[in-house]
């Protein structure tokens, strides 16, 4: 009965409730909400189909593995250092909460946002700065809003309905539409994850029966049932790995009719390929980032598209996630002192050492970074004499040789 009372009471209450989670697809199922191909599409089932779960854990630890730390700019904006005697700096950057670490906790808001278009935590404050942020699985979370603003979250914690303001809810939406709640992606999308469920069971049930024989044994006149089931264990025994390359003794003009794969079961291939396409498009997602490749790929094909995915896929994560960042959990006297969160992109490259070894020397070369900051990166101590930086030779009008005091002739 309680479980009716709840159902009818977050009913009752939907021209308030604007948050789209996994618990109104689970609705949406029971209450009759079918998809063409037969199939009831809820979150855990859309995460059986790898395609999903590989996307949902691209994006997620795509925005978990880079660092994540706090900066504070200089009035002038010539420099930014970290933060590090801010209390917030390690919350970001290290510790969560109690018992997750920041790459838990983000992988595990990103798996939210990307899936249900929401991710919901709470901000904890000890005196006005956040000590931790908890978060909650979106189905927990009810957004109310009122004449056009949103007015509370209403949380269930140990079957018991909690109340909270706006400023104590650290809301991470997904591409929006009405601006209070993200687009629940499982919901757009489930179209076309019913179908890759539903081909799946398919190709599951036509293995499952062996209803495709690898070939046929046709003998001429009619076999009695003991004959029948003489042949059938001779076969079993005659066949398989084992037998791989052994010629086979028949009599009674017996014929061996091998079964090659028809057209109908290569369109089902195709179409199982397909829909792995069509589920990256829903979640922005290369292809080729989910372990598919197609034979027009290449590897300098294969590096602009990792490279695509981080500008096209996680980079708009990262600015959405910053920016939320900056306005809920640092303070306006926060950001008047220059404070500001940022993703550190450059921990991508972290283990490709030749990629990582040519950004730095670009950067030192050209005067951008002094090489004590360049083995600053890579976690290595300061050298005496590297702290100024390079002057590239083309930009100083002498040649090599004068640029290191030297003559362009030689010296006597």
């Amino acid at each position: 009965m309680g479980f009716w009372s709840n159902l009818f009471r977050r009913m009752d209450r939907a021209p308030e409730v604007k948050a789209l989670g996994p618990l109104d697809i689970a609705l949406d199922a029971l209450l009759g909400g079918r998809t063409k191909s037969g199939q009831s599409v809820t979150w855990e089932k859309a995460l059986q189909v790898s395609t999903v779960l590989s996307c949902v854990k691209v994006i997620a630890e795509g925005i978990a593995q880079v660092p994540l730390k706090l900066f504070r700019e200089s009035p002038d904006g010539r420099t930014r250092l970290p933060a590090r005697d801010h209390p917030v700096y390690e919350v970001l950057h290290l510790r969560a909460n109690a018992w997750q670490t920041s790459f838990e906790w983000r992988e595990m808001s990103a798996i939210h946002a990307s899936l249900c278009g929401n991710a919901f935590s709470y901000l904890n404050r000890f005196r006005g700065d956040v000590s931790e942020i908890v978060p909650f699985t979106p189905q927990n979370v009810l957004v109310v809003k009122d004449s056009g603003v949103i007015k509370r979250y209403d949380v269930t914690i140990d079957g018991e309905v909690r109340k909270f303001a706006p400023a104590d809810i650290l809301h991470i939406r997904g591409v929006s539409w009405d601006s209070y709640s993200g687009l629940d992606t499982v919901r757009l999308a489930r179209e076309a994850i019913g179908l890759a469920l539903a081909t799946e069971e398919t190709h599951a049930q036509f293995h499952q029966n062996g209803a495709k024989p690898s070939g046929l044994l046709s003998v001429e006149g009619q076999l009695t049932k003991e004959q029948y089931d003489q042949l059938y264990a001779w076969l079993a025994k005659s066949i398989g790995s084992q037998n791989a390359g052994v010629p086979l003794v028949m009599d009674r003009s017996a014929k061996w009719v091998a079964q090659a794969m028809s057209g109908v079961d290569a369109q089902h291939v195709e179409t199982r390929l397909h829909q792995v396409r069509e589920i990256c498009s829903f979640f922005r997602v290369m292809p080729l980032m989910v372990g598919y490749t197609d034979k027009a790929s290449t590897y300098a094909s294969a590096e602009q598209m990792f490279l695509a995915h981080v500008v096209h896929t996680l980079a708009p994560w990262y600015e959405r996630i910053e920016q939320r960042l900056n306005v809920q959990v640092l303070t306006e006297e926060d950001r008047r002192d220059g404070l500001y969160a940022k993703f550190i992109e450059e921990g991508l490259l972290r283990g490709a050492m030749k990629d990582t070894a040519d950004y730095l020397v670009k950067l030192t070369t050209n005067g951008i970074l002094t090489r004590n900051e360049a083995r600053a990166k890579l976690d290595e101590n300061p050298l005496g004499g590297l702290d100024e930086p390079l002057t590239p030779v083309n930009l100083t009008g002498k040649s090599t040789q004068e640029a290191e005091g030297g003559s362009a002739h030689g010296d006597s």
